[in-house]
């Protein structure tokens, strides 16, 4: 029930898109200061029961720029782990030809999966933290992104990103290949 409660609070906080810097955390304390943006859908796949969704979030902490990456995977059938360790990698094809890698913050993990009873499903949910190399923040700054390659510990997936996407889960649009042109403003210092 506990993840279950997980589950819906995250769902539910997606249905505030990240527009013109709303944050969905932000705070300073006596160990520095946090902002981070709401989490966008940058993907997602409805095939045959079975779904898959990717959500990234900007960081910044204390300085430090992150992009946080979720994901989602619900399946009728059992649904295979895939973890993310200090080898992980996120590659980022823009439009003009230029990769951005991002670097994985170490932690290694594997996600968390639950059967929600309910909808006869299996629910697997994985994060990740990934640290932004030099000079590839402002690369990004420069053009859409085209393609996502996520290298997870035991495999590489790639996911196409579109210019334009209406999500079946909150119903709302998106423009995923914009998402650093139009977002990287609130997390920079």
């Amino acid at each position: 029930m506990k993840y279950a409660l997980i589950i819906l609070s995250f769902i539910t906080g997606l249905t505030t898109k990240a527009q013109d810097c709303d944050y969905a955390q932000k705070f300073t304390d006596s160990l520095g200061t946090y902002r981070a943006t709401a989490d966008y859908v940058m993907t997602e796949k409805n095939f045959a029961g079975k779904s898959a969704y990717v959500f990234f979030s900007l960081v910044n902490s204390s300085g430090t720029p992150i992009l946080k990456l979720q994901n989602i995977q619900k399946s009728g059938d059992f649904i295979k782990a895939n973890c993310f360790d200090a080898n992980s990698r996120i590659y980022l094809q823009l439009e003009n030809g230029k990769i951005v890698t991002l670097l994985h913050t170490k932690e290694e993990t594997c996600g968390t999966m639950m059967r929600v009873e309910e909808e006869n499903k299996y629910t697997r949910f994985l994060s990740g933290n990934f640290l932004f190399i030099q000079g590839g923040m402002d690369d990004l700054k420069t053009s859409p992104v085209s393609l996502l390659r996520v290298k997870y510990s035991t495999e590489v997936v790639d996911y196409i990103i579109k210019k334009e996407l209406t999500s079946e889960l909150t119903g709302k649009s998106y423009q995923p290949a914009r998402y650093f042109l139009e977002y990287l403003k609130c997390i920079e210092d």
